[in-house]
């Protein structure tokens, strides 16, 4: 007589690779990363904005054009060092508050006219990458509209910068851009594209003029000073101009800046919200 000894189902076993077990995947296959997504939505942008030639244009040259015209030809400022290298940072910041609302403010809202936005926003990838994408759009395109504006500048001018200078005003540029960035996004979230232009414009000039970019805050009547002072144009141009020539900021500059930043970020994130409400739900 024979006795059987019951079996257990094996399990299967794992597939081993030369060095042991294989590893699962931690991402499903044909899934991108997010990072590559963001890096993909960055080369679009840049890629879209570049087949439109004269938005590269008036990006890079605007600043670089007001610098020769109105500069370069009074020699009692271009040709002292300090007076000069602070009317290149007035016109450097901005280069980049322009760039930021307009590549913001103008851009968003066009995107959101294409019949193929509602689409890519209800991708399971969500709104990160592509905001990412133009983020780094924008502050490239800032770094690009300074490249004619520091060669007149330093060609034309008796402006100058010491290398750590010229290092940390490289470091300085995505800070000056973020809150100019956000109020451009809540202009593109609010408005139409052919309304977001006009506001952008009207507000781009004013603040520009207002906080000391086309004329130094020195040449203010003392009530157009006092109301400067609480503008975030005023506070990034001094900031940039302490940076770049040592002459001292006012006192309140930063919490200035600091404070429009955070209402800015508020601004467009209920801008984003009712937007996504109103068009997808």
């Amino acid at each position: 007589m024979s006795t059987s000894t019951p079996t257990t189902p094996s399990t299967p076993a794992e597939p081993t690779g030369p060095a042991g077990p294989t590893a699962p995947a931690q991402t499903p296959a044909g899934v991108r990363p997010w990072w590559s997504l963001a890096l993909l939505h960055t080369r679009y942008q840049f890629l879209e904005t570049v087949r439109v030639p004269i938005a590269v244009l008036g990006n890079m040259l605007f600043p670089g054009l007001a610098l020769v015209f109105f500069v370069v030809p009074q020699r009692v400022v271009a040709d002292d060092p300090l007076v000069a290298t602070a009317a290149v940072a007035q016109l450097a910041t901005f280069a980049i508050m322009s760039s930021s609302m307009f590549s913001f403010g103008v851009g968003v809202a066009e995107d959101r006219a294409q019949p193929f936005d509602p689409f890519v926003r209800t991708l399971p990838a969500g709104a990160g990458p592509r905001l990412v994408g133009r983020v780094v759009n924008a502050v490239l395109w800032a770094y690009l509209a300074l490249v004619p504006l520091v060669l007149i500048g330093w060609l034309l001018t008796a402006a100058t910068l010491t290398p750590a200078q010229a290092a940390l005003s490289v470091v300085l540029v995505p800070v000056v851009a973020v809150p100019f960035l956000l109020i451009g996004l809540a202009i593109g979230y609010r408005l139409s594209s052919k309304a977001a232009i006009a506001v952008v414009q009207s507000v781009l000039f004013p603040l520009a003029f207002a906080g000391g970019l086309f004329m130094p805050p020195e040449a203010f009547p003392s009530w157009l000073d006092a109301l400067s002072q609480a503008l975030p144009s005023r506070a990034a141009r001094d900031l940039v101009v302490q940076m770049v020539t040592g002459e001292t900021a006012y006192g309140a500059a930063l919490p200035v800046l600091a404070g429009w930043t955070l209402l800015f970020a508020v601004l467009a994130g209920l801008a984003y919200r009712r937007d996504e409400g109103r068009r997808f739900h």
